[in-house]
């Protein structure tokens, strides 16, 4: 059966859905960076809570899953995993004795070291295909975005 379907005038082109082209715009640039941590031994969301915790320092898991946008599940198995590697501690928080706090190792930071100059050359790349003020403009409108959704979130 052919597919004559006519697409709905109610909805906007699947292209010029918000949704879709972010993640298209994801893998792309994903595609580059997958390779290199997976060379380096650690999945995507291993590297966000890595690099959470070098910017951010010690956080509560509560607060880390919100950092790298990680449901409390994953992030138990992750930060497990990062402990048994050594490249993340788990210490009691001195205020509060319910809740432990995760920070990163000086394993955890030697590795961010290494991997830094690779994910730099990435960003080179992607700043050579689009231009260095794309790149700096579509950070600044992609945090906007955010910004402003999640501002009108609580109303």
């Amino acid at each position: 059966m052919p597919n004559d379907a006519k697409p709905s005038k109610s909805i906007r082109a699947f292209d010029r859905s918000l949704p879709m082209v972010l993640l298209l715009a994801r893998e792309a640039v994903m595609e580059r960076f997958r390779p290199m941590l997976r060379d380096f031994g650690v999945t995507e969301q291993q590297w966000r809570v890595l690099r959470s915790l070098e910017e951010v320092g010690a956080m509560d898991l509560g607060d880390l899953a919100d950092s790298c946008r990680l449901l409390g599940p994953s992030l138990t198995r992750i930060v497990r995993d990062l402990e048994e590697r050594e490249l993340v501690h788990r210490s009691g928080d001195q205020h509060d004795h319910r809740r432990s706090l995760i920070s990163i190792s000086s394993a955890g930071r030697a590795l961010i070291q290494r991997v830094g100059p690779h994910s730099e050359r990435h960003y080179r790349e992607i700043s050579e295909a689009i231009g260095a003020e794309t790149l700096e403009d579509l950070f600044n409108k992609l945090e906007a975005l955010a910004d402003g959704l999640n501002s009108t979130r609580s109303l």
